[in-house]
């Protein structure tokens, strides 16, 4: 079966098997519609002073209650980090269509929009790979080797957002009372999935990711000079804008979960635009999978009960797929 093809979007409209139903179409939305209300937070500040530190943990507790999503600025991660790691997935997704079928499965889920199917035999506008980050070292020798660049250059963007997962973890830890370092061993980097969007001939027809919750602790996404990240709203679908050299996080179902309901999971979606690809990062920050996952005691007390069941990741991570990957699997209390 043919895995990939780089000619499958060269179209000049929207095949049938593309085009979503009327309910789940993203419509008229141009792209330049921008949410300026996503907070975009500065985290050297958190290192000036303890005022500060306060006053960056105070911003990312607010976002997370509010939208479920932030940008991040100032993170510690250099640039050339981001910039290599975004051109060396823009060099494997243009690479010929012979070297890219003949990497092996066991480097990556490599998939084609022709075989992303949702349901009712619509697919994704996209081409993607997916590939597990844990252990690191171990995984990389699994993970594609063209380009030649591509596990070195990866593998240190890994090792990047996984020391900024643990600083916004920590900072939100310390908002939400918890002890310190409790993430550093409940939380890894699972999953890396990065996307290309291809140029759409009617966007307003198409999804490249439909409407889904994350059932990570955090998800560091990183979306380049190109906007397509659509958040619910205020019950309305509004792009996250393109901040140059920002990370954009959304909280998971299982930080919802610990900070009982505290942070919020929101849904979210990929849509595609007309004029030009779009290349986005997405890495998930899960607990492991034995780690219980469940409302932290320091937030409980009789006027604020746990809002959720006690639940094994890997019995989440099952119970998500028995109801389908883009359902929200938590638990709550009855």
């Amino acid at each position: 079966m043919e895995r990939h093809s780089s000619k499958w979007y060269n179209v000049q409209s929207v095949p049938q098997s593309y085009t979503f139903p009327p309910e789940e179409r993203p419509g008229e939305t141009p792209i330049i519609q921008i949410c300026h209300k996503i907070p975009v937070i500065d985290l050297e500040k958190s290192l000036v002073s303890s005022s500060e530190k306060m006053e960056t943990i105070k911003q990312l507790l607010q976002a997370g209650q509010e939208f479920g999503f932030f940008q991040v600025i100032n993170h510690g991660i250099p640039e050339d980090v981001m910039s290599q790691t975004i051109l060396t997935f823009n060099e494997f997704f243009d690479m010929a269509d012979e070297q890219i079928t003949n990497v092996p499965a066991r480097k990556g889920w490599i998939y084609t929009g022709s075989e992303q199917e949702v349901k009712d035999g619509v697919h994704l506008w996209r081409d993607n790979i997916k590939h597990p980050c844990h252990p690191l070292e171990k995984c990389m020798q699994s993970w594609p080797d063209k380009p030649a660049s591509y596990r070195e250059v990866v593998g240190r963007y890994v090792a990047e957002i996984r020391k900024l997962s643990l600083t916004i973890l920590e900072l939100i830890s310390e908002g939400l009372g918890i002890e310190s370092g409790y993430f550093d061993e409940q939380s890894q980097v699972q999953l890396l999935s990065a996307n290309r969007y291809p140029p759409c001939p009617d966007p307003s027809l198409t999804l490249g990711i439909p409407k889904h919750f994350d059932p990570s602790l955090i998800t560091i996404i990183t979306q380049g000079n190109v906007s397509g990240l659509q958040v619910m709203v205020d019950g309305k679908w509004v792009c996250i804008g393109a901040v140059p050299n920002a990370f954009v996080v959304n909280i998971g179902n299982q930080l919802e979960i610990i900070s009982n309901g505290m942070l919020r999971s929101v849904e979210h979606r990929a849509v595609t635009n007309s004029r030009e690809a779009r290349t986005s990062i997405a890495l998930f920050v899960n607990p492991t999978p034995n780690c219980i996952v469940e409302p932290t005691k320091v937030l409980l007390n009789e006027s604020n009960p746990p809002l959720y069941k006690f639940i094994l990741y890997k019995d989440f991570i099952n119970a998500s797929k028995a109801f389908g990957i883009h359902t929200d699997a938590i638990q709550k209390e009855a």
